[in-house]
C-alpha cells in the first residue's frame, strides 16, 4: 500500500513503517531502513521549472560509499526549504524504494511598487525592504517587509500607519508586489513630565534630553516626534546629567510612555530615583606594578577634594592616567577608578588603582560601513594600530574622535577574539550620513542693516576629511565673498591647515562716514594641545582702501589752488562770510570727513602683513547654550612682516557661565585690548579698536572713545589704543512658557571704557608747490599757495567710564539665535553716541 503526508510550517512527520512508501512535508523527518537507502543519481525531481535539476540533487549530500543514509535526506530537505526558492517541497518513495522529490517553485516577483507614501520616498523604502524586483518571492518575507515598513513610519512619529501589500497575479510564474501605505497623521510628544526630581527642575531636565513638546514650530523640526529608541537614549542623558552632578546613586527607573487618543499623541514620563549628592572626599592613588610611582599620575587627575563628585571627570582622569602610563613603558598598565562613600557625610573617597592589565594585542583593525569615506581618514583618528598592545583608553578616545567628525550617524568599536588567546580584532562599525551642505540665510541687525549669504560647504570633500566652504554675502551695509579650505591632518600629523580668501566691502552708514574695502589671504595651523586647551597660528596679508563719499570730499574750489582744502575760518578771514552761506567756498555745509580718513584716503591702498596665534581654554558644557564653565580666548598680532603698517596688537576675552538657583544662569564677561605702536610708522586709525554695544550695551555701534569735534565734520569715531570691558549678566528662563519655544531672558550691568588714540593728528606736506588741507585745519593766517603742515585735529579722549543697566530677550529659534536688548547708558562721555536698542539675528532655510 502507498500513502502520502503533506505538512507545513516545520512540523514533524511520523515515524514511517520499515518499507513503507512516504510523502515527507516540508520540515518532516523521513525514516527509512538502510535496504532502501539511495545514491544521489538515484534521486528523481518532479515540478522545478527554473531551478536545476542538478542545484536540487546537490543539496542531499552522500554519506560513504555515496549512498543516502536518512540522515542525509532529512538534512537535503531542510537546505532546499531554507533556500526560500520553493512554496512546497514532499519527498515519495517511488517503486523500488526510489526518492521523488516534488517541488513548487516560488514565484519571481516582476516589480515591487509602493502607493501612498509622500513623507518617505520609494529609493528609503526599496533599500529597507528584503523583496526585491527579479527576486523570488516569499509570503513570510512580504510578511516581514510590511512591518519593517510600518517601523520606519512609527519611527517618523506615524504610529497610525496602516501598511498593506498586495500581489497581482502575472504570465510565467510571476508576480507583482505593491505596497499599499495610508501614511495617518504625525504622532507627537504632547507632554513631557519628571517624577522624583528635587534637585533639578522640569524645565532645566527638558534641556538635557532630545525629545521635545510639540509647539507651534514644530513643523521645522522632528524633536517632538515620538521615537521610543530616543525616549530610551533621554534616559541615560538624564543620568549622565545627575552623574555628573555629584548624585552617585541616580537611577532612572523607567521611561512610562501612554498613548493619548484625545490629544493625539504620546505623554512620556521619566522616573528619577535622585539619591544624595556627593563631594569629593579624598583622591589616592595605588598600584601593584613594581617600580612605578603612582602619585606621579596626580597631576593628570581632574577630581580635586571637596569638588562635587563627577563621574565624566573621574572617566577622563581614567583616560589620561592610562595614555601616560603607556607613554612611560607600561604597554598593559590599567586604571580602574574605585570609589568609597561616606553616606552620612555625602563624601566619596576617589581610587585611582594602577594594575597590569592582561597582555593584549590588536591583530587587525576591521572598518566597516564607509561607503564613502576612505580607510586611512578613519585609521587615522586611531592612537593605536595593528600589532600595538590593545589599550581601552585610547580605543575609546578614537570612537569619541570619530563621532566628532559629524561624518557618521553611528559609530561603535567591539572586539572580537583573533586568531589566538593574546590577540583581538577591533570591529569598527559605522553608518555614514550626508556632509555637504547649501544654505541660504538672512537677516538683520541695527549695525548691519538686511543681510543675505548664500553658501555650499563640504565637511567631507571626496571622502578624504577635507572642508571647503565657498559664500557669497550682500547686504544694505556689508558685502563680500570668502571661500575656506581646510585639511585637518597636514602631513599625516594631527595638525589642522586652514586657507582663507575673502573680499569685503563696508558701505558708509549712519554710524561712520566712509566704507572700506579689504581684500585678503590668510593661511592658519591648528592645535589641539588638550581637550579643553588648543592654539592656532596664523598669517594675514591683506590690502586695504577706504572709501568716502563725494559730497564729504568736496572742499576743493578756490580758483588757483584745486588741491586746497580750507578752513572755516580761512573762508570767513579771506571772503568774510560764513562758509555755511557761501555758494563757491560753501563745502562745509553738508560736513567733511576728519583729517585721519582724509589722510588714509589721500595714501591709497595699504597693505598689511601680520603673524598671529590664538590660545582658547574652553571647558563650556554646552558651546551653544552654555549653563556651566570658561571659556577664555587670548589672541596677538604683530603687523610688519613686510607690508606698509607695523604694530603689536593683544586682546583677551573670558566668559564665565556657573548655573544659580531656580534654573538661573550667571555670566561674568571680562575683556580687554591694548594697541602697541612699533617702529616708525605712525599707526592708522584702522588699526585701533573700535567699540560699541560690543563693549557696553547701549551705545551706538562706533558710539564709545576718542571722537573728532571739528563741528563742519562727520564726527568720525577715531578709535583707541586701549579698552577694558566687565558685564554681569543673569539669564532667566521663562517658566510659564513651553521649554520649546527656546525664550528667555536676561538682566545685565556692563561698564567699559576706550580711549588712548595714538593716530594722526597733523598732515605734513613740506615740500608740495599746494598744501591739501582737511577741514579740521585751523587759522586765519594760511597763505594757500605755500607749503606747511595742517594741524589741528580736535578731539575727545577723556577716560571715562561707560556703563548701562538693561535688559534682553534671547530666543534659540528655528530661524537661528535671536537676541534684543533694551540698555539704559548711566556714564557716558560728552561726545559719545547712543542707542538703547538693538537687535541682531540670522536664520537658515
Amino acid at each position: 500500500m502507498k500513502f502520502g503526508l503533506r505538512l507545513r510550517g516545520g512540523l514533524l512527520a511520523t515515524l514511517i513503517m520499515f518499507g513503507a512508501p512516504v510523502v515527507a512535508p516540508v520540515g518532516a523527518v523521513l525514516v527509512s531502513s538502510p535496504a532502501l537507502a539511495q545514491t544521489v543519481q538515484s534521486i528523481s525531481v518532479q515540478g522545478n521549472r527554473r531551478v536545476e535539476l542538478e542545484t536540487i540533487r546537490s543539496y542531499f549530500k552522500p554519506g560513504p560509499g555515496g549512498r543516502l543514509d536518512q540522515g542525509a535526506i532529512d538534512d537535503g530537505l531542510k537546505a532546499l526549504i531554507e533556500t526560500g526558492l520553493f512554496q512546497d517541497v514532499r519527498i515519495n518513495r517511488g517503486p523500488g524504494g526510489q526518492i521523488i522529490v516534488s517541488v513548487v517553485e516560488n514565484p519571481v516577483i516582476g516589480r515591487v511598487a509602493f502607493e501612498g507614501n509622500k513623507k518617505i520616498k520609494d529609493e528609503q523604502l526599496t533599500a529597507e525592504v528584503q523583496s526585491k524586483a527579479r527576486g523570488t518571492f516569499s509570503r513570510a518575507m512580504v510578511q516581514s517587509d510590511t512591518l519593517r515598513i510600518a517601523e520606519i513610519y512609527r519611527h517618523s512619529g506615524r504610529y497610525d500607519v496602516t501598511v498593506t501589500p498586495e500581489i497581482i497575479e502575472q504570465p510565467n510564474n510571476r508576480v507583482d508586489l505593491v505596497f499599499t501605505i495610508n501614511e495617518g497623521a504625525k504622532t507627537s510628544v504632547k507632554s513631557i513630565e519628571f517624577i522624583g526630581n528635587n534637585s533639578f527642575s522640569s524645565y532645566r531636565l527638558r534641556d538635557i534630553i532630545k525629545t521635545h513638546e510639540t509647539n507651534l514650530l514644530s513643523f521645522l523640526g522632528s524633536g517632538d516626534v515620538y521615537d521610543p529608541d530616543r525616549v530610551e537614549a533621554d534616559r541615560d542623558l538624564i543620568r549622565r546629567f545627575y552623574l555628573k552632578n555629584g548624585f552617585a546613586d541616580v537611577q532612572v527607573v523607567a521611561a512610562l510612555t501612554e498613548y493619548d487618543p484625545e490629544k493625539k499623541g504620546f505623554n512620556v514620563t521619566f522616573k528619577i530615583e535622585e539619591g544624595q549628592q556627593y563631594r569629593v572626599g579624598n583622591v589616592d592613588f595605588r598600584t601593584s606594578i613594581p617600580n612605578f610611582d603612582p602619585s606621579s599620575l596626580r597631576y593628570f587627575s581632574r577630581v580635586s577634594v571637596g569638588s562635587v563628585y563627577n563621574v565624566e571627570s573621574v572617566e577622563k582622569s581614567v583616560e589620561d592616567m592610562q595614555i601616560e602610563a603607556s607613554r612611560r613603558g607600561y604597554a598593559f598598565a590599567v586604571v580602574r577608578p574605585g570609589g568609597d562613600r561616606n553616606f552620612d557625610a555625602h563624601t566619596v573617597s576617589v581610587v585611582f588603582n594602577v594594575d597590569e592589565g592582561p597582555r593584549t594585542y590588536i591583530e587587525r583593525i576591521n572598518i566597516r560601513g564607509n561607503t564613502r569615506t576612505r580607510d586611512y581618514v578613519i585609521r587615522r583618528e586611531f592612537d593605536i594600530s595593528e600589532g600595538d598592545a590593545y589599550n581601552r583608553a585610547l580605543v575609546d578616545r578614537a570612537e569619541r574622535r570619530l563621532k566628532n567628525l559629524d561624518y557618521f550617524k553611528s559609530v561603535k568599536i567591539t572586539t572580537e577574539p583573533g586568531s589566538s588567546s593574546d590577540r583581538v580584532v577591533l570591529i569598527v562599525d559605522l553608518e555614514e550620513k550626508s556632509t555637504g551642505d547649501f544654505s541660504i540665510s538672512g537677516g538683520y541687525s541695527t549695525t548691519d542693516g538686511a543681510l543675505a549669504e548664500v553658501s555650499v560647504s563640504e565637511r567631507n570633500l571626496l571622502g578624504r576629511g577635507l572642508f571647503a566652504k565657498a559664500s557669497v554675502t550682500y547686504g544694505q551695509y556689508a558685502r563680500g565673498y570668502s571661500l575656506s579650505f581646510v585639511e585637518p591632518y597636514l602631513l599625516d600629523y594631527r595638525v589642522a591647515l586652514g586657507l582663507d580668501v575673502y573680499q569685503r566691502q563696508q558701505l558708509a552708514n549712519s554710524f561712520i562716514s566712509y566704507g572700506t574695502k579689504t581684500l585678503g589671504f590668510s593661511p592658519r595651523l591648528g592645535f589641539s594641545l588638550r581637550e579643553d586647551l588648543s592654539l592656532q597660528l596664523r598669517y594675514s596679508i591683506y590690502r586695504q582702501e577706504i572709501t568716502l563719499p563725494s559730497y564729504l570730499a568736496d572742499c576743493n574750489n578756490i580758483v588757483g589752488s584745486p588741491g586746497f582744502n580750507p578752513s572755516p575760518a580761512f573762508i570767513n578771514a579771506t571772503t568774510g562770510v560764513d562758509p555755511a552761506l557761501s555758494n563757491n567756498l560753501g563745502c562745509y555745509a553738508n560736513g567733511e570727513a576728519s583729517l585721519p580718513v582724509r589722510k588714509e584716503l589721500a595714501n591709497g591702498k595699504t597693505l598689511t602683513s601680520a603673524l598671529g596665534y590664538t590660545l582658547t581654554y574652553n571647558t563650556l558644557d554646552n558651546n551653544k547654550n552654555p549653563s556651566d564653565g570658561l571659556l577664555i580666548d587670548f589672541r596677538q598680532d604683530f603687523a610688519g612682516v613686510g607690508g606698509d603698517v607695523s604694530y603689536l596688537k593683544t586682546a583677551a576675552d573670558a566668559k564665565y557661565y556657573q548655573s544659580l538657583v531656580s534654573d538661573l544662569v550667571g555670566v561674568v564677561h571680562l575683556q580687554g585690548g591694548v594697541l602697541n605702536k612699533i617702529g616708525n610708522n605712525d599707526l592708522r586709525m584702522l588699526d585701533h579698536f573700535q567699540m560699541g554695544p560690543n563693549l557696553v550695551r547701549g551705545f551706538a555701534p562706533n558710539g564709545i572713545g576718542p571722537r573728532d569735534l571739528n563741528p563742519y565734520g562727520t564726527q568720525d569715531a577715531l578709535g583707541g589704543t586701549k579698552y577694558w570691558g566687565a558685564s554681569l549678566e543673569v539669564q532667566m528662563p521663562f517658566w510659564f512658557l513651553p521649554k520649546e519655544v527656546g525664550l528667555k531672558g536676561a538682566v545685565y550691568a556692563d561698564a567699559g571704557g576706550l580711549y588712548d588714540y595714538q593716530g594722526p593728528t597733523t598732515w605734513s606736506l613740506t615740500g608740495e608747490n599746494t598744501t591739501t588741507r582737511n577741514s579740521n585745519c585751523v587759522g586765519s593766517t594760511i597763505n594757500p599757495n605755500s607749503t606747511g603742515t595742517c594741524t589741528g585735529l580736535v578731539y575727545d579722549d577723556s577716560r571715562v567710564v561707560r556703563s548701562s543697566v538693561g535688559v534682553g530677550l534671547i530666543w534659540a529659534s528655528p530661524f537661528g539665535p535671536l537676541r534684543f536688548d533694551y540698555a539704559v547708558p548711566l556714564t557716558k562721555g560728552k561726545y559719545d553716541r547712543t542707542q538703547e536698542f538693538r537687535f541682531g539675528g540670522g536664520t537658515s532655510f
